[in-house]
């Protein structure tokens, strides 16, 4: 017998039946109801010799039950699973599959049931001395979104996420192109950065949907645009004015390709970020983002008197709250707005001499 393997024998029926230590931990080994059972207890023998002898009490008082247990999952075998059958039909799949891979180097080499709410919140703390909060807040939505998954298909018994809290967020951006930072930004942008940034001052419409724009989504005749694959799942379609009717006039169609922004070759812009961060600092724009120039859109709209539920309408929102983000007035526009009562208020305090005459008048004549 190895001498790595330390068994401890019931001289009553002479058959196998103790603690074993193989392969780095101690198990358990007996036999119930007919059949022989091996269980891995872990690193500390006392507490496999306290397992083995409860089993034996409860066999000796016919309380043992033979229940099956599920096998241990490792952390890193659920995620290959939760790629393929819960993300890989979502737009968001390559965002998951990179985030899964993060929390593979965190969790990858732990079961399923050995993660803990602590583990979680030293990964939460541990990522926020890193990147920002967002982006740990994303992190900790796809974790909590595997666990629930693992609980659905029996993998899990509880989701440690649910007590660790996410990092508060504001979101919320009051940036908006001025009319005199877009004279400055579109010289500096290349003929077909110029075309997008155009469309997407006019129509609302995000990097994405411009992007993988074709041909065949756009009615010239009625002045509209079909959006099918947009960010909430539902299809709508985007008003053109005469500026944008002008802009997809004139980009010279390729001959072997779908798209209306394409390369030479017809393939569609994979991402235009580099060229557009170029093209704002030439501009000499501080804090503006692509996305921003939807938020311009919105604004200027609201600026010019289109109720908000329009607005709402065109930017292709479920809910009027969703819009209120994209919605904020300029500090400058609202104070033009109620500096319309001052010519009233003027009136009322500084009355013309002739007036102020009368009124001197009328109250001696009252003494």
């Amino acid at each position: 017998m190895d001498k790595a393997e330390k068994v401890s024998y019931n001289p009553k029926n002479r058959k196998k039946m103790g603690v074993v230590f193989k392969r780095g931990a101690y198990w358990i080994d007996y036999r119930a109801n007919g059949r022989r059972h091996r269980k891995r207890i872990g690193l500390s023998r006392s507490v496999a010799e306290v397992a083995l002898n409860k089993i034996l009490v409860e066999i000796a008082e016919h309380k043992y039950l033979d229940i099956k247990k599920e096998p241990e999952v490792k952390f890193s075998d659920f995620s290959q699973d939760y790629l393929k059958i819960h993300s890989k039909p979502k737009k968001s799949y390559y965002t998951d599959e990179k985030i899964v891979g993060l929390l593979n180097r965190y969790f990858g080499n732990k079961f399923l049931s050995e993660i803990k709410a602590v583990d979680i919140l030293k990964f939460k703390n541990e990522r926020a001395e890193k990147v920002k909060h967002g982006t740990v807040n994303r992190s900790l939505a796809v974790l909590k979104s595997m666990f629930n998954r693992a609980i659905e298909w029996g993998k899990a018994k509880e989701n440690p996420c649910k007590n660790v809290k996410k990092f508060k967020e504001n979101n919320q951006r009051d940036r908006y192109l001025t009319e005199e930072e877009e004279a400055r930004l579109l010289p500096n942008c290349n003929d077909y950065l110029k075309r997008i940034v155009v469309v997407a001052l006019h129509t609302g419409m995000r990097k994405g949907e411009i992007l993988k724009l074709k041909w065949k989504d756009i009615n010239m005749e009625h002045r509209y645009i079909s959006l099918y694959d947009t960010k909430n799942g539902e299809g709508r379609k985007v008003a053109m004015n005469q500026t944008v009717l002008n802009v997809l006039m004139n980009i010279p169609k390729h001959t072997n390709s779908e798209y209306v922004f394409g390369d030479r070759q017809g393939n569609p812009y994979g991402d235009i970020k580099k060229s557009f961060l170029s093209a704002i600092e030439k501009a000499g724009i501080i804090n503006f983002h692509f996305h921003d120039l939807r938020h311009s859109f919105a604004s200027r709209l609201v600026m010019a008197g289109v109720d908000l539920n329009t607005v709402r309408e065109l930017l292709g929102h479920k809910s009027l709250e969703m819009t209120l983000r994209y919605s904020h007035l300029s500090p400058n526009h609202k104070m033009q707005a109620v500096s319309v009562l001052d010519h009233k208020m003027v009136t009322i305090w500084t009355p013309n001499t002739a007036d102020a005459r009368s009124i001197q008048e009328a109250n001696l004549a009252n003494v």
